[in-house]
C-alpha cells in the first residue's frame, strides 16, 4: 500500500515525500533466513532486492539478485548460507520525511531500483521504487477534483 494510491490529484511533486512513496507492505528476511528462499521471494514477488532485518524491523542490511550471483558464482549452494552471510551491509536508507527530488537523485547517483525507508530508530517502515516516485509524479499532475467533491 501507498499514500499515493489514494491521492485526489493536484499536489506539489516538489514537496511530496518518501512517506507518500512507499510501499509499506515490504517482504523482508532475518540474518537466519536461508538464500535459496530469498531467491525465491525475490523472482516470485518480481522484485530485485529484500531488506534483512533483525530484532523490532532494525534494518541491518539487504539482498540483492547481484548479492545472490555473486554467491552462486562463488560455488556456494543457496540453501546452505544464510542472509547474514551474504547481505551488503552498507546500506543506503532514507527517512519518511526525505523529499522526491533528494530520492530521485540519490536512486540516480547510487543505481539504485529502490530504497528501504528507516525511522529515527533504523527501524524498516518501508521501501520506494523508482516505479513509486514515477506513479506519484503522475498521481501529482492530475486535475484535483471539485471543490465539491
Amino acid at each position: 500500500m501507498r499514500r499515493v494510491d489514494y491521492m485526489l490529484g493536484g499536489e506539489d511533486f516538489k514537496a511530496m515525500t518518501a512517506a507518500q512513496f512507499m510501499q509499506t507492505d515490504v517482504y523482508f528476511f532475518s540474518v537466519d533466513s536461508r538464500g535459496d528462499k530469498i531467491a525465491t521471494a525475490i523472482t516470485m514477488g518480481g522484485f530485485g532486492s529484500v531488506p534483512i532485518v533483525g530484532e523490532g524491523r532494525v534494518l541491518l542490511g539487504i539482498i540483492s539478485e547481484f548479492d545472490l550471483l555473486r554467491t552462486i558464482m562463488a560455488g556456494k549452494e543457496l540453501d546452505k548460507i544464510t542472509a547474514e552471510e551474504i547481505m551488503t551491509k552498507e546500506i543506503v536508507s532514507i527517512r519518511e520525511e526525505t523529499r522526491s527530488e533528494e530520492i530521485i537523485d540519490l536512486l540516480q547517483r547510487r543505481h539504485l531500483i529502490r530504497v528501504p525507508v528507516v525511522n529515527n530508530e533504523g527501524h524498516l517502515v518501508g521501501v520506494v521504487a523508482r516505479r513509486d516516485i514515477l506513479q506519484g509524479y503522475l498521481k501529482s499532475k492530475e486535475a484535483p477534483p471539485p471543490w465539491w467533491f
